[in-house]
C-alpha cells in the first residue's frame, strides 16, 4: 500500500498576503490601463483630425490648382449675366458684365479677421458634368467629337459653353454667343447649333460642360471658401471656443445661393498670399495679399502661386497638454499676422494641439 505524503497547505497569513499583493497588481493594470485607453482616445483623435485634413485640403488644392480653367478671356459680344445673390458672397460678384476673375480675395474680412476666397472656373463646383469636355470642328460639324469612353462623354441635355481658343499670346479666349445673347447651350452629340460651330475652314471650338441645369446664371462655375460657426448645427464637441468650420460654398446656377460642403473642422484663421510675376517675365517678384488692382487677364498673367495658411487644432482639448505659445505667426513674408491664441480663443487654449496647414500652389491654367 502507498503512503501519501505529507502536503501542507498555505496559512491564513500567505494567502491574505497573496491576496493583497493581486489586489494591489489589479489596481495598478487599472489605472495603467485608463491611462491607456485615454493616450488611445486622444491619438485616435489626432489621426482622424488628420484623415479630415487630408482629404479637405485636397479639395482646396484641386480648386486652386485648376483655378481659370474654361473662363473665357473675352466675349463676342456684351453679355450680362449672374452670379452669387446672398451676401457676403456678392461682394465677389464680376457679374453683371465683367470678365471673371480666376481669384478675388477678401483680405481680413471674415471670421476672426480671416480671409474670404473666391475661385473661378469650369471645375469649381460637384456636379459631374463640369469635369467633361469635347470639341468641335469646321469640317466635321455638326457633330462634336465623342471620346473612346462613355463615361467621358457629354450627355445631350447637359449645359455647356463655347470658346474659341486664342489663336497667338496676342489674343484672348473668346466666348461664343448666339444671335439672341444666349452664351450657354443644351449639349447635342449629333446635331450641335450652328451659332455655336466654328464658321471657318481649320477651325475648332472647345466645348465646356458647366451643369446639368437647364439654364446657366454665368458661364462658369464659382466657388468661395471661408470659415464660419455653422447656424443650423452645433459645432463639434472637440473644437475649442472661438473656432469655425472652413466651408467651400458653390454658387447654384438655379438661384445664386451657395451649397456648402465643411472642408476642416476647428479652424481659427486662414490667410492667402498670391505670389505675383509683376513685370510678366515668368518669374515671382512679390508676395501680396491684395489683388484688387489687377483685372482677370492681369491675374491670368501674373499669379504664379497661391499660399494658403489654415490654423486649425489636431484632437480635442488635453489637459495633459501645453501649447507653448500664445501667438502663432499665420502667413509668411510679412503678409500674414500675429494669431492671439490667448486673446482669441480664450481660457484653455493652451491644452490644444494647435497646427498651420500651409498649401503652397502653382495654378495650372493661368
Amino acid at each position: 500500500m502507498k503512503h501519501m505524503g505529507n502536503k501542507k497547505g498555505f496559512t491564513l497569513i500567505e494567502l491574505l498576503i497573496a491576496l493583497t499583493i493581486l489586489a494591489i497588481i489589479v489596481a495598478i493594470s487599472s489605472d495603467t490601463f485608463k491611462n491607456v485607453l485615454k493616450q488611445a482616445g486622444q491619438e485616435m483623435g489626432i489621426i482622424s483630425t488628420q484623415m479630415d485634413s487630408f482629404i479637405g485640403l485636397g479639395i482646396l488644392t484641386y480648386d486652386i490648382e485648376y483655378a481659370g480653367y474654361g473662363l473665357p478671356e473675352d466675349y463676342k459680344t456684351a453679355i450680362s449675366y449672374n452670379e452669387a445673390a446672398t451676401s457676403p458672397a456678392t461682394t465677389y460678384n464680376d457679374a453683371p458684365s465683367g470678365v471673371p476673375r480666376a481669384f478675388i480675395l477678401g483680405n481680413d474680412v471674415g471670421f476672426n479677421n480671416s480671409d474670404y476666397l473666391t475661385i473661378k472656373s469650369v471645375l469649381a463646383a460637384t456636379n459631374n458634368t463640369c469635369t467633361k469636355w469635347t470639341y468641335i470642328t469646321f469640317e466635321d460639324k455638326p457633330k462634336p467629337k465623342q471620346w473612346g469612353s462613355t463615361s467621358q462623354n457629354l450627355s445631350n441635355g447637359n449645359r455647356v459653353i463655347v470658346i474659341k481658343p486664342a489663336k497667338d499670346i496676342y489674343s484672348s479666349n473668346q466666348l461664343i454667343i448666339d444671335g439672341d445673347g444666349n452664351f450657354s447651350i443644351n449639349f447635342s452629340s449629333t446635331s450641335f447649333p450652328s451659332d455655336f460651330s466654328p464658321q471657318n475652314p481649320g477651325e475648332r471650338y472647345m466645348i465646356y460642360g458647366v451643369d446639368t441645369s437647364t439654364d446657366l446664371r454665368m458661364p462658369f462655375n464659382r466657388t468661395d471658401y471661408y470659415i464660419k460657426i455653422p447656424t443650423t448645427s452645433s459645432m463639434p464637441s472637440r473644437c475649442a471656443p472661438n473656432t469655425g468650420i472652413l466651408y467651400k460654398g458653390v454658387v447654384n446656377h438655379s438661384n445664386g445661393n451657395l451649397t456648402e460642403m465643411p472642408i476642416l473642422d476647428c479652424v481659427a484663421d486662414m490667410q492667402v498670399i498670391f505670389g505675383l510675376d509683376s513685370n510678366e517675365d515668368g518669374v515671382i517678384e512679390t508676395y501680396s495679399n491684395d489683388l484688387s488692382g489687377l483685372d482677370a487677364l492681369k491675374i491670368k498673367k501674373r499669379v504664379k502661386e497661391v499660399r494658403v495658411y489654415i490654423l486649425a487644432h489636431d484632437g480635442g482639448k488635453d489637459n495633459g497638454y501645453a501649447y507653448p505659445s500664445s501667438t502663432i505667426t499665420v502667413g509668411e513674408f510679412g503678409k500674414g499676422r500675429d494669431f492671439n491664441l490667448s486673446t482669441t480663443i480664450g481660457t484653455g487654449w493652451q491644452n490644444y494641439r494647435w497646427k498651420q496647414h500651409i498649401l503652397v500652389l502653382r495654378p495650372k491654367n493661368l
